[in-house]
């Protein structure tokens, strides 16, 4: 799979602006980051500049460029893909349908390149595609139909994709040889050379072999000795060590991949490297050479125990690696790869649907059912491990369907919760009721004087927050009011309607309540630190008291307090 190869054609507009700026405080403060290294978050000192500048001037070109440089160099996949949205965002409000193109198929490749997620891809790219219809920009144009076509042949549609490598080979070799900028002749030949290595890509799979000689030995002839493009030799390198194997020249085949091994793995490709792996494995496996065999069809099961990625041509690893530890007897082994076989079938179902249904399978679902049936016997816990994944994975169905109606029920709570917090203060709620006249039935035998008075201290025990202190109790506020118990104890009964306890914690969970919600600060606290705050020296019992009172426990409502405002961070974020 290759890197950003496309990396200086994706910038072509970067490129071409930047030529045109000549020195205005755009290219000023982008000379100060330009140099930076992919993935390099030092060069965010000088880009919140350059976004903020092109928010100010509302210049949404120079905003997508910051989004797209953002993009790049953002450190983790999900930040990358949060600005290839930003981008698209600002694109749509410039009415460019060339720079909406090229964001959406920048997001394609986050997609593709630091997520896998092929369809995600192909999806990003046909937006792209349909935005550039009408565009006069042909080097767009043919970016967009190599990815397309990239992710085709990987999800098992190699004659559309080979459309498409068709098209891409033919410009770019085409355009590679106009007498123009060196830059320009650079990228072009790097599209031209790609786009020959996916047609060969594309032919193996098609079992086109003399298609794929053909091109081999043109893209290999001529990168051979060229420095400039040795990541290009390395996959040509690549095909013919795959080429050499299947003509049972396994010397041949170890010579070319073991060589094309460093230019790939310089570039992180990982996916690529897999592939290398895996016919180095069979080529030692052709010369009887186990040892060897068995330690590179390893080093496929490493890369995707780290990446959960699998190619579906790289599932015969793990029926090799099986048959291998089968022979020798060794079950504990057998039945590791085994359940890697089963986990790689999962991931191939998922990512390449249409591949699943079509590639061989030596050890189908029924096989590896009675394989795992014999490994379980041979070994005293294996069947415990098998029962406890079956019923872990229907605990795991049956809690994720929990988990997501109680979500939806959390949230209905917390938006009602929201409300009232909005409509009325942490107070206001107990003390209304005591604006209630009671039924004549109800009324205590106490003086009106005694009775206001009261009312009056509640009011301003109220308004002062008193009942955040800690061991509060009947006796000690009726000390406080200079009055007896019982008499606080009837007014609070009658006016309040409720008993004392109900009261004073109805006053401290609306207090904390309201303190989460407008004060971020709070939203930090530990939950024994929020239930000191507001008196309640029970964790247990201030989180029993909020469910009850509020209709939802205090970590749900501090979890979505907080997507609220990152939400509201997210969207202020936007130019208007």
């Amino acid at each position: 799979m290759n890197r950003f190869y496309f990396i200086l054609l994706l910038f072509i507009f970067n490129t071409f602006y930047s030529q045109q700026e000549s020195y205005s405080d755009f290219y000023k403060i982008k000379k100060k980051y330009e140099n930076y290294s992919e993935n390099d978050a030092r060069a965010f000192q000088f880009l919140k500049e350059y976004i903020s500048l092109a928010k100010k001037e509302k210049d949404y070109p120079h905003l997508v460029q910051g989004y797209h440089d953002a993009t790049f160099y953002s450190s983790s996949a999900n930040a990358k893909l949060k600005y290839a949205d930003s981008a698209i965002f600002a694109a749509k409000l410039s009415d460019n349908t060339d720079l909406i193109s090229d964001a959406y198929l920048r997001k394609g490749v986050v997609y593709y390149f630091n997520y896998k997620k092929y369809q995600s891809a192909l999806q990003e790219y046909l937006k792209a595609y349909e935005y550039s219809k009408n565009s006069q920009d042909d080097f767009l144009k043919n970016a967009i139909l190599y990815h397309m076509g990239v992710v085709k042949s990987y999800l098992g549609y190699n004659q559309e994709a080979l459309i498409h490598f068709k098209k891409t080979q033919s410009y770019f070799e085409l355009k590679s040889k106009e007498k123009v900028h060196s830059n320009i002749v650079f990228n072009n030949k790097r599209g031209y050379y790609n786009s020959l290595h996916q047609m060969a890509v594309s032919y193996r799979k098609l079992n086109n072999y003399k298609a794929v000689d053909s091109l081999l030995n043109i893209g290999f002839q001529q990168t051979k000795n060229n420095k400039d493009f040795q990541q290009e030799y390395g996959y040509f390198l690549k095909e013919k060590g795959i080429n050499e194997y299947r003509k049972k020249n396994y010397r041949n085949s170890l010579n070319l991949l073991h060589e094309s091994i460093k230019p790939i793995t310089n570039i992180n490709d990982f996916a690529w490297a897999t592939v290398v792996y895996f016919y180095i494995g069979k080529s030692y496996l052709g010369l009887q050479d186990y040892s060897n065999a068995i330690l590179h069809f390893n080093k496929v099961d490493s890369v995707f125990q780290k990446h959960n990625f699998i190619l579906p041509e790289l599932r015969e690893n793990y029926e090799l690696l099986i048959n291998y530890y089968k022979k020798d007897s060794e079950l504990k082994k057998e039945l590791y790869y085994t359940k890697q076989l089963l986990k790689a079938d999962s991931v191939i179902s998922k990512d390449f649907s249409y591949l699943a249904s079509t590639i061989h399978k030596k050890y189908d679902t029924e096989a590896l059912t009675e394989e795992k049936e014999r490994l379980e016997k041979a070994t005293s816990w294996g069947i415990w491990i098998i029962v406890g994944l079956i019923i872990l994975l229907i605990a795991l169905t049956i809690a994720l369907m929990i988990k997501y109606k109680n979500e939806k029920r959390i949230k209905a709570n917390y938006l009602i919760l929201e409300e009232k917090i909005l409509n009325k203060s942490s107070a206001e709620i107990v003390t209304e009721k005591s604006k209630v006249k009671p039924n004549g039935d109800e009324k205590s035998g106490l003086s009106d004087a005694i009775i206001n008075d009261l009312l009056l201290k509640l009011d301003n025990f109220e308004r002062k927050s008193g009942f955040v202190e800690n061991g509060l109790t009947l006796n000690k506020l009726a000390m406080k009011f200079n009055t007896n118990s019982n008499y606080l104890s009837q007014v609070i009964n009658e006016y309040k309607e409720m008993n004392f306890n109900r009261y004073l914690s109805e006053l401290r969970i609306n207090y904390i309540t309201n303190k989460l919600y407008n004060d971020k600060v709070y939203l930090n606290y530990k939950i024994e630190t929020l239930a000191e705050k507001c008196g309640i020296a029970s964790r247990t019992n201030f989180s029993n008291l909020f469910q009850e009172i509020n209709g939802i426990r205090p970590v749900d409502f501090i979890k979505n307090r907080n997507q609220d405002l990152e939400n509201n961070q997210i969207l202020q974020s936007h130019p208007a």
